[in-house]
């Protein structure tokens, strides 16, 4: 199972929210390339970066913050938030973006996910946010009517390489992953499922991994991480 440190950006900093509410943001390091390389330092071999601003406005935000991680580092780093278009898409990806991850799009505009699975093999995640099972979108400003799971199912098929599955009402809060609602859509299709939201201890990671059915992909470590309440080497350890 694979780890992400999150870097979530906001006016250029790094912070963290709480269930996604844009007030609660706690600043964790003004400098994003310095997180990005302390990170690597402790071992992790993949970033998982959200340009927060992006996803509420509708178009990438934080360029130079996400300019820097990739200058200063040569992890792979996967980037979610305000990205909703094929030209979008593939200025990431030759800027060297890994993987991006569309969330609003992939239930606004389902076929540009679709046409850019197939353009850009192995480099398209779709991130499902769900709240009370449903799908939030718009920076998790607006609950749509859509189930996560027929959202999940949606996709399967058409080369998607990842699904990255957030509980929103545990984002931030250190509360406990929810293996239940991973689990599930890990086992509702083929697509390789990442856990988001709420990983409190590496006993969460351990969950995970343990749990009955198909394999959980890996996992999204944020506040628990950065307030030192997971050991990186415990943790990395802990998923091998």
């Amino acid at each position: 199972m694979k780890l992400y440190p999150a870097i979530d950006l906001k006016d250029g900093v790094c912070v963290r929210l709480l269930r996604g509410d844009m007030t609660t943001a706690t600043s964790f390091n003004e400098d994003p390339a310095d997180q990005a390389l302390r990170f690597s330092a402790m071992g992790f071999e993949y970033l998982h970066v959200v340009d927060l601003n992006g996803a509420f406005e509708g178009v990438s935000v934080n360029h130079n913050a996400v300019a820097s991680i990739l200058d200063a580092m040569r992890s792979p780093v996967q980037l979610g938030g305000g990205i909703r278009d094929l030209p979008s898409i593939e200025r990431w990806l030759d800027a060297g973006i890994a993987r991006v991850i569309l969330g609003t799009a992939a239930v606004r505009d389902p076929q540009l996910v679709k046409d850019a699975a197939r353009a850009f093999p192995g480099q398209v995640a779709v991130g499902i946010d769900a709240r009370d099972a449903r799908v939030a979108v718009q920076g998790w400003a607006e609950t749509t009517d859509m189930l996560a799971l027929d959202l999940a199912r949606a996709f399967e098929g058409c080369g998607v390489a990842a699904l990255v599955v957030t509980d929103i009402s545990r984002d931030g809060l250190k509360s406990g992953v929810n293996v239940e609602l991973t689990g599930a859509m890990a086992d509702a299709v083929s697509i390789p499922v990442i856990a988001s939201g709420g990983v409190k201890n590496v006993d969460d990671l351990r969950a995970l991994k343990a749990r009955p059915g198909r394999p959980i992909e890996g996992a999204i470590l944020g506040r628990a991480l950065y307030d030192g309440d997971i050991d990186p080497a415990e943790a990395l350890l802990a998923v091998r």
